[in-house]
């Protein structure tokens, strides 16, 4: 353990931990902030909704195996070193991002095309789960331990700055383009800029050194020669790990997905918001937040981790339904005035390969300056007629409803209370972690908790939920925007109760491993 009170250096060692982990929560979140579009790309268009929730669940599978990736690359991080392994997790996770961006689409090759997307998410997850543990981990051994929530929180903002970067890259790309062009090609290009990301933090980070405790342990013959054995074969550190898992990573890992990811999702599947105001609201949102995660992680320095985790769990679960209450009644266009006289319909046919396709566009305006957008397209074969998928006639129409100004910082305000949730039960998680397991399996038995807290528990999160908002929705329940949250507020439920009775908050003082 590292009882040294000198940071002389630590920015260095952030630094060059921190752009990789970053470029790696990118590349992970591009998929997620593009998956609207992605349904569209390689899974069959017949039934959108179904091809929605599919992208969701192979979003979600990227998370599943981030378990798998903890503990292969947790095992080589304590057997080989915290520098190396995570070298090869950048360029793993770096690779697999680049491809999703050239796989052809469903329309192109068929099948192959969300096979080949499910595999390169798989990777995409394996090699975050040996990621962060490894980033975490190594600048924990680089800090006094009477400050290690403070630095180690400069890792935990990486996760909400990629979300940010991937949404700026976005917009950035949407603007440079027309809708058309982002739509047949344009949505690639995030994916593509990835791999140029990529190369320079391998760069940065080939000059680091290794943890001084790693090689400490190794100087004196005291690295783990099974470090799966020891973390998991060992009752006792078992236990933590359990604790570890059951009384704070599941609950974080629900809160931290609620806040980002099944917020954005709620927007613009749920609300209909147009996607480019969700990005920009979002993004303004955890710009505004992120601070708040060294803010909490040096909180727990003084007061303990346990409580500060706790509390953001308890008002996640008591502020949830109230704030998605009020973001679905402040944009729900019954709530408003129509000017019936700014009522168009346009119908038009539109020559393609197929045939002609009859597209009918619906613009209504609002007192309030809110627009909702319609387009239903009928598509037809080459002697003009319906086509029938499902017994059904196949019929895409998309909504979007461009929000007013007002509207629109009222959306950031609860995002941002929700990102507020989010950077509590995050901000302390990496030191709290690092400070349960001894040195020589630190790697492999934080990770592991930590990964299926997040990977499962949360990767899990917006499939789920909306899967549960659209059987409510199917059945005329009339808040049924809301049942998608009965999942996290459940989890965390139980994580805070776990938490609250048999996880013990070890002061900075007593902290000797």
């Amino acid at each position: 353990m590292s009882n040294n009170t000198s940071t002389k250096g630590i920015w260095k060692v952030i630094s060059a931990s921190s752009v990789g982990t970053l470029i790696e929560w990118y590349d992970f979140y591009i998929f997620g902030s593009l998956a609207v579009v992605i349904s569209t790309k390689f899974f069959p268009a017949d039934n959108p909704v179904a091809a929605f929730l599919s992208t969701l669940a192979t979003f979600a599978a990227g998370f599943v195996v981030r378990p798998f990736g903890a503990l292969f690359f947790g095992r080589l991080g304590d057997l080989i070193g915290r520098k190396y392994t995570f070298m090869v997790t950048l360029l793993l996770m770096g690779g697999a991002t680049f491809l999703i961006g050239c796989v052809p689409s469903y329309e192109s090759i068929g099948v192959f095309a969300p096979i080949l997307i499910l595999v390169l998410r798989l990777l995409q997850g394996l090699a975050l789960g040996g990621e962060y543990g490894g980033a975490a981990t190594y600048v924990a051994e680089h800090s006094p331990i009477n400050q290690r929530g403070y630095w180690t929180s400069w890792i935990q903002t990486t996760a909400t700055f990629g979300l940010f970067v991937s949404l700026m890259v976005i917009l950035v790309t949407r603007g440079a383009l027309s809708e058309e062009q982002f739509d047949t090609w344009g949505w690639r290009v995030p994916f593509w800029v990835s791999i140029l990301m990529v190369l320079v933090s391998y760069l940065i980070r080939k000059k680091m050194h290794e943890s001084p405790e790693f090689e400490k342990a190794k100087t004196e013959g005291k690295i783990s020669k099974n470090p799966l054995k020891e973390s998991f074969g060992n009752k006792l550190n078992f236990k933590f790990v359990l604790l570890a898992l059951f009384g704070v990573a599941m609950g974080q890992g629900v809160v931290w997905y609620t806040g980002q990811f099944y917020a954005m999702s709620f927007l613009k599947t749920v609300m209909y918001i147009d996607a480019q105001q969700v990005d920009t609201l979002m993004g303004i949102a955890l710009l505004i937040g992120t601070p708040f995660f060294v803010v909490f992680g040096w909180m727990s320095d003084k007061i303990g981790r346990k409580k500060i985790m706790l509390a953001g769990m308890l008002l996640a679960i008591i502020c949830y339904r109230p704030i998605y209450r009020l973001m679905y009644e402040r944009t729900n266009v019954e709530n408003k005035k129509e000017l019936i006289v700014s009522t168009k319909t346009d119908a038009s046919a539109t020559l393609v390969a197929s045939g002609t396709d009859s597209l009918y566009a619906t613009t209504t305006n609002y007192s309030d300056g809110t627009v909702w957008n319609q387009k239903k397209t009928v598509h037809l074969d080459k002697e003009n007629e319906v086509i029938i998928a499902a017994g059904k006639p196949r019929i895409d129409t998309k909504t979007s409803i461009n929000i007013p100004s007002s509207d629109k910082w009222f959306l950031t305000f609860l995002v941002f209370i929700q990102v507020i949730f989010v950077t509590m039960v995050y901000g302390p998680i990496a030191a709290f972690l690092v400070e349960m397991f001894p040195v020589q399996i630190r790697y492999t038995s934080m990770s592991l908790p930590y990964h299926i807290g997040n990977g499962i528990f949360g990767g899990l999160l917006p499939a789920i939920s909306t899967y549960l908002v659209t059987q409510s929705q199917a059945t005329g329940a009339k808040e049924f925007y809301l049942d998608g949250l009965w999942y996290p507020i459940i989890i965390a439920g139980v994580s805070f109760i776990i938490g609250l009775i048999y996880v013990k908050d070890k002061k900075p003082e007593q902290v000797t491993n």
